[in-house]
């Protein structure tokens, strides 16, 4: 095998230099990065090896961790570094490409190859037929492509087209840092490892599932980008529904990439299509407006004065077979909300009959089962308990698990643990090219609703709410609620359709 050599495309930009050098420091500091290796940076900004390396070392020392920080460490990788000035978007630049890897794997056609494209998406379908030109798509190559892949379904399924025309499916990673966080992967341990949960996993006993991904931050400069995709494409279609399939999918017989990646598959098949009247119905579109000191969306820079891309959105999913059968998923992703948090929440079932009275508006609930996947990483079970004393008073009370009980909140970075899979040869937490024209597949639809009908309705919020009163209102017909719902907020004349 030849010396491991990864390319990063776009090495000049933002994306490199705030998460890519800081996540391959940390593998080389934790000797998951070693032997004798090299990162090689391509970017149309002129550097020499040692500029290159001189700018990264800086650039770490804001970037890493203050307590992770250390220079000499940081020295001893930035040796490893090396840099190509040329223009990924033209092919002649690729022979160049080509004379430096087989410079840096000591003679020879290199083969342990890792492409990074940290580049815009447009770029996404020229660098592999470039890199096929030249030759490098050895047969121990592998490409990271970043999201979105794909803007719909057509464009997706050309990205497949001439990705499978340079690489075999093994070799293309499609990353996606939510797969990489240790508490969604926590979800499966949790489902699988214990017996107590998995037969009561179904439309016997559960009534709904909500999965809510919000942030409290807006679009942060990213008014260009955000504009061309809205919370749909941006949140989703890729993480939404990838929390979904953790959480509905089967056990796989054996727990191994491919195993896993078919069932995730077959979740997404199995999404009950969304036809033109449920579009309005079980789809809540929202914009947020101007609250106190905080400006609208629209108001941001790079944003349409009358702009209607969403910066939330909630949706009623079924999902059609056996065991989730008329039991709806409801999920949300909001920009500018109360708080930050990612979370599965799993509402069971009544009990059949109900014995005990209410005592001062306290009445027994159904259980509730919560997956914090950020922050305040852990499980909340919420089950009824006696309250002491004469009586059957019950209350619900809260059993909860944080990961300080595991030695503390899952550590790592996403970024890392998946690039150190892509190293490794390891595609378990990678989007396979069927589950991303399935997931596709469905949500296509929805885009070209929108575009067909501008005036699909689109709900103002106010920067700091959970979001439109509107999607309460998608929930009332199955008695559901948001864990935080919007009609415990005030100035409700603040929400209106824009």
């Amino acid at each position: 095998m030849d010396k491991f050599v990864m390319v990063i495309f776009g090495a000049s930009g933002d994306l490199t230099k705030r998460k890519l050098m800081p996540v391959l420091y940390s593998l080389f500091r934790d000797k998951r990065l070693t032997g004798d290796f090299f990162i090689l940076g391509i970017g149309r900004t002129i550097y020499s090896d040692e500029n290159y390396r001189s700018y990264i070392l800086e650039e770490l020392q804001r970037f890493v961790e203050t307590g992770k920080r250390d220079i000499s460490s940081m020295a001893s990788f930035v040796s490893h570094l090396r840099y190509l000035p040329m223009d990924p978007a033209k092919e002649e630049g690729y022979p160049l490409l080509r004379q430096r890897l087989v410079e840096l794997a000591g003679g020879g056609t290199p083969g342990n190859l890792l492409f990074y494209l940290a580049t815009p998406p447009s770029l996404y379908g020229v660098v592999p037929l470039h890199l096929k030109a030249a030759g490098l798509n050895t047969p121990y190559s592998r490409i990271i492509v970043e999201k979105p892949f794909g803007y719909n379904l057509e464009s997706a399924r050309e990205l497949n087209r001439i990705y499978a025309s340079v690489f075999s499916e093994h070799q293309i990673y499609r990353i996606d840092h939510f797969l990489g966080k240790e508490t969604a992967q926590n979800v499966l341990a949790f489902r699988f490892a214990n017996g107590i949960f998995e037969p009561l996993w179904n439309r016997n006993y559960i009534d709904y599932i909500e999965i809510t991904a919000v942030e409290n931050l807006g679009i942060e400069q990213r008014g260009g980008f955000y504009e061309t995709a809205g919370a749909l494409r941006d949140m989703v279609q890729n993480h939404l529904i990838q929390l979904v399939a953790l959480t509905a999918m089967e056990p796989p017989a054996v727990f191994n990439a491919d195993n896993f990646r078919n069932e995730v598959v077959k979740v997404y098949e199995s999404l009950t299509p969304l036809n033109k009247e449920d579009l309005n119905e079980h789809i809540v579109r929202g914009q947020y407006t101007a609250s106190g000191n905080k400006k609208s969306y629209r108001e941001e820079k790079g944003v349409a004065p009358d702009s209607r891309t969403e910066t939330y959105i909630a949706m009623k999913l079924g999902i059609s077979n056996w065991r989730w059968s008329g039991v709806p998923f409801y999920i949300r992703t909001g920009k500018q909300m109360p708080t930050k948090v990612t979370e599965i929440v799993v509402h069971f079932r009544e009990t059949p009959h109900q014995m005990f009275r209410c005592s001062g508006g306290n009445c027994p609930r159904a259980n509730k089962l919560i997956l914090r996947l950020q922050p305040n990483e852990g499980i909340v079970l919420k089950i009824g308990m006696k309250v002491p004393g004469t009586g059957f008073e019950v209350r619900q009370v809260t059993m909860d698990f944080n990961y300080a009980q595991l030695g503390g909140i899952p550590g790592g970075d996403a970024y890392a643990r998946l690039i150190d899979d892509c190293i490794q040869g390891d595609p378990t937490l990678f989007t396979r090219s069927d589950a991303v024209e399935a997931s596709w597949n469905f949500f296509d639809p929805v885009l070209r609703y929108w575009n067909e009908n501008p005036d699909a309705p689109l709900y103002g919020y106010p920067v700091g709410t959970w979001g439109p009163l509107e999607s309460e209102a998608m929930m009332c017909g199955h008695g559901a609620e948001w864990t935080n719902p919007c009609k415990n907020l005030t100035n409700t004349d603040q929400y209106c359709e824009l």
